[in-house]
């Protein structure tokens, strides 16, 4: 039987993974949506994780709503990148300067 400490741990170490994505890598914007992507299913995870050991649906309920917005955020930051693509020829976040010109 998987505990509760087995799951915030999982959580945990999805977290630190993305956090440490989004400090490492500061150029390519593809991954940093990823990370950020991560980030928000370790969130998930923690809310599922709590939702079930309290017998409450609620949690679980909150992590659909949360899904739905992390949906349109990586379509909305899908179409952004190929908007940049097309403009500046790169993905790469230095680039992005050249947007100001």
């Amino acid at each position: 039987m998987m505990s509760l400490s087995h799951y915030l741990a999982l959580s945990a170490m999805l977290f630190a993974i993305s956090v440490v994505g989004i400090f490492l890598n500061r150029k390519n914007v593809i991954i940093l949506l990823m990370a950020i992507e991560l980030n928000l299913l370790a969130v998930n995870l923690n809310f599922i994780a709590f939702s079930h050991f309290l017998r409450d649906l609620s949690g679980q309920v909150f992590v659909f709503f949360i899904l739905t917005v992390a949906a349109a955020e990586s379509a909305i930051g899908l179409a952004i990148l190929v908007c940049l693509f097309r403009t500046v020829q790169s993905i790469n976040v230095d680039d992005l300067s050249r947007l100001k010109e």
